[in-house]
């Protein structure tokens, strides 16, 4: 049975930083591609980062560039989303997903995690 297991939301003040963890397990991953994506009250899900994971290739939203470093260690089976300089505007709750590399849907996801960033 797959899982992914997010951890490491909170609350940060603008200007601040947060860590968050996916742990995955149940399967392989070898061939997946690995996501973070965050939904706002009202607002619909929208994608934030992915890593192969290899780790050699990686993609972000515009949002996201320059500020969020997607990362994976693969012998923990664990992903990691490095946010910084956070705004109020990235309070969400933020959403582990995997995907196979030639996949165009993202079929397992995690419970996901609150980050709430203060002015």
């Amino acid at each position: 049975q797959v899982q992914l297991v997010e951890s490491g939301g909170g609350l940060a003040q603008a200007g601040g930083s947060l860590r968050l963890s996916c742990a995955a397990s149940g399967r392989t991953f070898s061939s997946y591609i690995m996501g973070w994506f965050r939904q706002a009250p009202g607002k619909e899900r929208e994608f934030v980062a992915s890593i192969t994971w290899s780790g050699l290739s990686t993609s972000y939203a515009d949002s996201a560039k320059g500020r969020f470093t997607i990362s994976r260690d693969s012998a923990k089976s664990t992903v990691y989303l490095q946010m910084s300089s956070l705004k109020p505007e990235d309070t969400a709750v933020y959403y582990c997903a995997a995907r196979v590399v030639f996949g165009r849907e993202y079929v397992y996801w995690g419970q996901g995690t609150q980050v709430t960033v203060s002015s």
